[in-house]
């Protein structure tokens, strides 16, 4: 015997059944939510309710095109634990003060549960391989198989795609001539031809009919957004905390702002570790929407959106800002630059003797930033190359050396794509 119950909810006109309008069936009929304080704990409901993963982001505006029929709900306000959208908080059953207009949507990351009734191509992963977190070489999983992309066969649409399922924003650049390395085993001999508004590739068509010939030395490079950033500060990995939010950049307030949350802005930016953060519009007051408040990361989640988080009562005076561990200066990328530690508060560069390739990957690694693409020379600093920061090798000790910064240590990871020329490298203690 088999079962198929409906679904209370379903998302509408997204090129899948993991994104799009989000619709609600209430009293027989389909209708639509307002997207008023609509927000990820939200979408958290939701996706979860579908068997789609994990909310990756959230639209209103009537991103997804406008629905018809009646506005069932208004002012959602979920705690994000809920089995169901129909058990969180609202203004009540059609009470509304929007249009069409104003309907919200959700992105879920597409991971299918095992109890999931719908059926469809879900053979295909993807992902980027050689830069930081969203940036890379791709390459999809076809029959338990990773294979790389030719240039000639991945377009704009295709990106965007990408860069959706793997939670980064939106598609920046598209690299060609291997720029991020050649990859290893097969090129892959199919051809996707999305659209650019579904929520993964497995829900793309693809064609097999490519009449050319692809080596590695064509595999597709490609840069999407972060969905965070750093600002207002001289330096990489420091500054204010800004997150991309239906397509705007908005700040972070700092109630309840701690150590924790910004180990997952650090790590989602290739920033190492956090070192410190800092309330008050340190690094000044931002513009625009202020899009979370009282956040409560439990330190392990991949990007700073999918962290708790309340509607807001502060004011851009209260802007949050961070310091992580590790930077690259003066290097024109974050993954080149000159090597400087922040010890006691104040930065310093690291002496160019005596350092070994060893220490220059662990660096590369803590940052995100691949493999080394210049070796170099410098002082001192003896890594095994196991350590996940270079702060956890040896070394002389704090502010004993005997050299010039003449020779403060250069390094230049594979995260760098377009400069040719060599930068040195900093480190933040």
């Amino acid at each position: 015997v088999a079962l198929v119950c409906g679904d209370s909810v379903r998302l509408m006109d997204g090129g899948g059944r993991c994104s799009g309008r989000v619709e609600v069936l209430h009293r027989g009929q389909w209708g639509t939510v307002c997207d008023d304080d609509w927000d990820m704990r939200d979408a958290a409901v939701v996706c979860r309710e579908l068997g789609c993963g994990e909310a990756v982001d959230v639209l209103g505006n009537s991103h997804f095109g406008p629905g018809s029929g009646p506005i069932w709900m208004d002012d959602v306000d979920c705690s994000g634990s809920e089995s169901t959208l129909k058990n969180c908080t609202s203004a009540g059953w059609g009470k509304h003060d929007c249009n069409q207009t104003k309907n919200a949507g959700v992105i879920c990351s597409g991971k299918i549960t095992e109890f999931s009734l719908f059926f469809y191509d879900n053979t295909l992963g993807v992902r980027l391989v050689g830069g930081p977190r969203c940036s890379g070489r791709v390459e999809v999983l076809h029959e338990n198989t990773w294979a790389t992309v030719c240039f000639e066969d991945f377009d704009q649409q295709d990106a965007e795609v990408v860069c959706r399922e793997l939670g980064c924003g939106p598609s920046m650049e598209l690299l060609g001539a291997a720029a991020f390395g050649r990859g290893e085993g097969q090129v892959w001999t199919e051809e996707l031809q999305c659209r650019g508004n579904e929520s993964q590739i497995n829900l793309c068509p693809k064609s097999s009919t490519l009449t050319h010939d692809c080596s590695h030395d064509n595999d597709v490079g490609l840069l999407c957004a972060d969905m965070v950033r750093l600002v207002n500060s001289s330096r990489p990995c420091t500054g204010r905390v800004e997150i991309l939010h239906q397509g705007q950049w908005g700040t972070v307030c700092d109630d309840d702002w701690d150590m924790r949350d910004a180990a997952v802005v650090c790590r989602e930016l290739g920033c190492g570790e956090a070192v410190d953060v800092m309330g008050k519009a340190h690094f000044g007051p931002g513009s625009g929407p202020i899009w979370m408040n009282k956040v409560a990361c439990s330190g392990s989640e991949s990007t700073l959106k999918n962290c708790g988080s309340i509607k807001h009562d502060c004011s851009h005076d209260s802007d949050v800002g961070l310091v992580c561990s590790v930077r690259l200066v003066d290097g024109g990328s974050r993954c080149a630059g000159r090597v400087e530690v922040l010890h006691r508060g104040q930065w310093g560069t690291v002496c160019v003797f005596g350092m070994s390739t060893i220490a220059a990957v662990v660096v590369c690694r803590e940052l995100g930033c691949g493999e080394i693409l210049r070796p170099i020379w410098m002082s001192h600093v003896d890594c095994s190359g196991t350590e996940s920061t270079v702060k956890h090798c040896g070394y002389l000790g704090w502010g004993k050396h005997s050299c010039l910064h003449y020779y403060d240590a250069e390094l230049i990871c594979s995260g760098m794509l377009k400069s040719v020329c060599i930068f040195n490298q900093s480190i933040f203690y």
